[in-house]
């Protein structure tokens, strides 16, 4: 049996030993492009599929994917969910979150049950009191490289040697970014060295290339978890909660398999 405890305490022990790893995330708005629906996450409008509603989102968080005009990233992204590799951990989105149908979905489509497969939400909700108090501390034994949007402020994160910005839609119009980290991998000999990701869709292609190029490094989708830290946005019920004291039940929600 799955344990999502357990699962986070699987990646935290090969981060203290300093076995490298990756760990790339599939949430629901990946799911939604797996799936090849059109996408629109703006302040204007939420458009999946044919469904639209209000929108809500900031403009670092701005998203638009067409399926006949984005099909070459789409494309990227699926060879990203399907790959499979030693320490390459795929985190799904969990039935409890976006429903049994869409979860059975992502197995299907995956193809094939993997070992590695885990949550998307793994460092978040009920686990995110563990991430901040015994995971974040393990950062620091790191030389490490952030990818994150350009708005962020990295000032008050010591162990930060290297950063590389992303902006607005960032799957999209900073693929290309891809290929530079590599041959900065490359013209530099780095190893041993801890990639963090903030980059929304964009993370899950550049963790699968660079883990499959350089195998030699851990990469990990930290997502929104270090928002506080970053001067960015505490928009997400498990960030109110936790820091702000917000009523919610997320940090008590201990996700399903």
């Amino acid at each position: 049996m799955k344990s999502f405890v357990g699962d986070f305490y699987k990646l935290l022990n090969l981060l203290k030993v300093g076995e490298p790893f990756a760990f790339n995330r599939f949430s629901d708005g990946e799911l939604f492009i797996l799936q090849d629906k059109e996408l629109i996450l703006n302040a204007q409008q939420v458009k999946i599929g044919a469904k639209v509603t209000d929108g809500i989102y900031k403009d670092e968080d701005h998203k638009r994917f067409h399926p006949e005009e984005h099909s070459f990233y789409r494309d990227r992204l699926v060879d990203a969910f399907r790959f499979s590799k030693q320490n390459y951990f795929n985190g799904l989105s969990c039935r409890c979150c976006v429903g049994e149908e869409n979860f059975q979905w992502q197995l299907d489509f995956h193809g094939a049950y993997d070992e590695n497969f885990t949550w998307a939400n793994l460092l978040v909700n009920g686990n995110y009191p563990r991430f901040i108090r015994e995971m974040y501390p393990v950062f620091n034994n790191y030389r490490t490289v952030f990818v994150c949007n350009e708005k962020a402020d990295l000032s008050v994160l010591p162990f930060i040697v290297k950063d590389f910005r992303v902006g607005y839609n960032a799957m999209i119009n900073d693929y290309g970014l891809i290929e530079t980290m590599k041959s900065w991998i490359d013209e530099n000999d780095i190893a041993g060295h801890l990639f963090l990701f903030s980059a929304s869709s964009f993370s899950k292609m550049a963790i699968h290339q660079l883990y499959k190029h350089s195998d030699k490094n851990t990469y990990m989708d930290v997502g929104t978890t270090l928002n506080p830290f970053m001067n960015m946005r505490l928009d997400r019920t498990y960030l109110k909660s936790f820091w702000l004291g917000a009523k919610g039940a997320d940090l008590n929600k201990i996700c399903i398999w």
